[in-house]
C-alpha cells in the first residue's frame, strides 16, 4: 500500500522526551476519511502509554486519542462527510465489527479493537499512531461529527475523559434527580460533574481539600464532602445511587462504598491495578451494592455525547500549548498542574 510521510511528535524509548519524529499514514482506501488535525487533547494515558507505564507500548509511539479536525479527502465509498468538515477521532479507530460488542455498539470491548495509538495497523502492518501528527486517515465508520457551535479546542477531551464519564452515567441511567457522586476533581472528574449535572442529577464531589469546594460548585457540584472528615462521610451514608470513581492511583474504595444506597454502584474508570486495601465485602453483600468498572465507550455512544454535549454548549476546561511544550506539559500533568486538560494547538507542528 502506498504511503505518505508526515510530521509527529512521539518518542522513541520510555526514557526519552517526545520529539519531532516522521511518521507514514496510508492512502485513503474508499471507506477512509483523511483529517487534518487541529487540535489534540493530552491524556494521562497518553503519559502512561509514552513511559511503557504497562508494559505494552511498542516504539516509537505518537500518542494522542482526543482529535479534532478538518476533512481534507474522502474515499469513494463514503457518503456521511465531505471534505471541509469537522470531524472528530476518539480512543479507537478499529475492531472487528461482527462480534457481539461491535453489534450491540460497544466497541470498546471488542476483543479486537484497536486503539488510535498503540493498536496494531492491519494496512501497514504496524503500530496505529495517534494525534500528535499532522494528519490521520481513519474509516469513516469511526469518524464523529462535531456541532458546530462547540470550541473546536474544548471539545478534544470530551472524545476520551468525557465519553469515558458518560458512559457510566447513561448505562446506571443516571436522569433528573438521580444522587450521583464523583471522587476526584481532575481532567475526568470535572466532565463527570459537568455531565451529571447537565442530566440533571443531584451531584456530590468527594475530594480530601477544601480548596476544590469553590471549583466544584462553579462546575455544576451541588455540594463537597470532604472525604477525610469523618462526620461529613457519615453524613451521606447510604445516599448515592451512582460513584464515579476517577482517581487514578490506588485508593481505598470501603469508606465509598459505605455511602452507597441500595442498589448503587461504584464506578471505577480511573485506577487500573490491584485494589490497596483490600475490599470489604460485608457492606455490598449487606446493601446489594456493586463496584464496576467502565472502559470508554462506542462509537454511537460518543456521538450522542458530542450531539448532547452540543445541546447543552458544555466543552472540557482547557489550557492550550504548543506541541513543543508537550514535555513540561507531562511533568506538570504529574502533579496535578492544569485545570481541567491540556489541548495542542497542531499549527504548532507545522512551524
Amino acid at each position: 500500500m502506498k504511503t505518505t510521510s508526515i510530521k509527529a511528535y512521539g518518542t522513541i524509548s520510555p526514557e526519552a522526551d517526545l520529539k519531532s519524529l516522521v511518521i507514514n499514514r496510508r492512502e485513503v482506501t474508499p471507506e477512509d476519511v483523511e483529517i487534518d488535525i487541529l487540535f489534540c487533547g493530552v491524556c494521562h494515558s497518553d503519559l502512561h502509554f509514552a513511559r511503557n507505564d504497562w508494559g505494552m507500548t511498542q516504539y516509537p509511539v505518537v500518542p494522542g486519542h482526543e482529535i479534532v479536525g478538518k476533512v481534507v479527502t474522502t474515499g469513494a465509498a463514503v457518503t456521511k462527510f465531505k471534505k471541509g468538515d469537522i470531524v472528530a477521532v476518539g480512543c479507537l479507530v478499529d475492531s472487528c465489527r461482527t462480534c457481539a460488542n461491535c453489534k450491540n455498539d460497544v466497541e470498546q470491548y471488542c476483543p479486537e479493537w484497536v486503539g488510535t495509538y498503540g493498536g496494531y495497523d492491519k494496512y501497514l502492518d504496524t503500530t496505529t499512531h495517534g494525534g500528535y501528527s499532522e494528519t490521520i486517515v481513519v474509516s469513516a465508520s469511526y469518524v464523529l461529527r462535531v456541532p458546530e457551535n462547540l470550541d473546536l479546542a474544548g471539545i478534544a477531551p470530551v472524545l476520551c475523559a468525557g465519553i469515558t464519564t458518560w458512559s457510566p452515567l447513561r448505562h446506571y441511567k443516571v436522569a433528573k434527580d438521580s444522587k450521583v457522586a464523583v471522587v476526584g476533581l481532575g481532567g475526568l472528574g470535572h466532565m463527570a460533574i459537568k455531565l451529571a449535572h447537565a442530566l440533571g442529577a443531584h451531584v456530590t464531589l468527594f475530594s480530601r481539600s477544601e480548596n476544590k469546594i469553590k471549583d466544584a460548585k462553579r462546575l455544576g457540584a451541588n455540594q463537597v464532602i470532604i472525604s477525610k472528615d469523618s462526620t461529613q462521610m457519615e453524613s451521606v451514608a447510604g445516599h448515592f445511587d451512582v460513584i464515579i470513581d476517577t482517581v487514578p492511583y490506588a485508593h481505598d474504595l470501603n469508606p465509598y462504598i459505605n455511602t452507597l444506597n441500595t442498589n448503587g454502584t461504584l464506578v471505577v474508570i480511573g485506577y487500573l491495578g490491584p485494589l490497596d486495601p483490600a475490599l470489604v465485602t460485608v457492606p455490598l453483600i449487606m446493601g446489594r451494592k456493586a463496584v464496576a468498572g467502565s472502559l470508554i465507550g462506542g462509537i454511537k455512544e460518543t456521538q450522542e455525547l458530542l450531539d448532547f454535549c452540543g445541546k447543552h454548549n458544555i466543552t472540557s476546561d482547557i489550557e492550550r500549548i504548543n506541541i513543543q511544550d508537550i514535555n513540561t506539559a507531562y511533568q506538570r500533568m504529574l502533579k496535578s498542574d492544569v485545570k481541567y486538560r491540556f489541548v495542542i494547538d497542531m499549527k504548532s507542528l507545522k512551524e
